[in-house]
C-alpha cells in the first residue's frame, strides 16, 4: 500500500527557496516513478516534473527547468522537490504522486497515488 505525505510547504519571499518532501509509509517508494504536481488557485492540476524509480532521470516543465530539481533517495523512500528562485506564479498546493510502469508520463491521469499537497506560497 502507497501512502504519500508531503511536507516542507510555506510562505516564501520571491526569489527565496523551499525543499518539498514527499515520503512513503508504505516503503515501497523505490518500485515506482514519481511526479510533482501543482495546483494554483482558479487553474487545473498541473505537471510540476518527474523522476524515474532508480533515481537516475528527471523530466521538467519547462515553467520550473533550470529552478526546480527533484531527487529520490530511496532508501528513505522519499522524493524531494527542491525549488530555487521562487517567483509568485508558483504559488500553488503541490502534490507528489506515484506511478507504476515503465514511463515517465505529465498526465494527471496517469499517477494511481496522490498525497495530500502542501500550499506553498511565494509573496512578491
Amino acid at each position: 500500500q502507497v501512502s504519500l505525505v508531503e511536507s516542507g510547504g510555506g510562505l516564501v519571499q520571491a526569489g527565496g527557496s523551499l525543499r518539498l518532501s514527499c515520503a512513503d509509509s508504505g516503503h515501497t517508494l523505490s518500485k515506482y516513478n514519481m511526479g510533482w504536481f501543482r495546483r494554483a488557485p482558479g487553474k487545473e492540476r498541473e505537471f510540476v516534473g518527474g523522476i524515474m524509480w532508480r533515481g537516475t532521470t528527471t523530466t521538467y516543465a519547462d515553467s520550473v527547468k533550470g529552478r526546480f530539481t527533484i531527487s529520490k533517495d530511496n532508501t528513505k523512500n522519499t522524493v524531494y522537490l527542491q525549488m530555487n528562485s521562487l517567483k509568485p506564479d508558483d504559488t500553488a498546493v503541490y502534490y507528489c504522486a506515484a506511478k507504476d510502469g515503465v514511463t515517465m508520463t505529465t498526465n494527471v491521469s496517469g499517477y494511481k497515488y496522490w498525497g495530500q499537497g502542501t500550499q506553498v506560497t511565494v509573496s512578491s
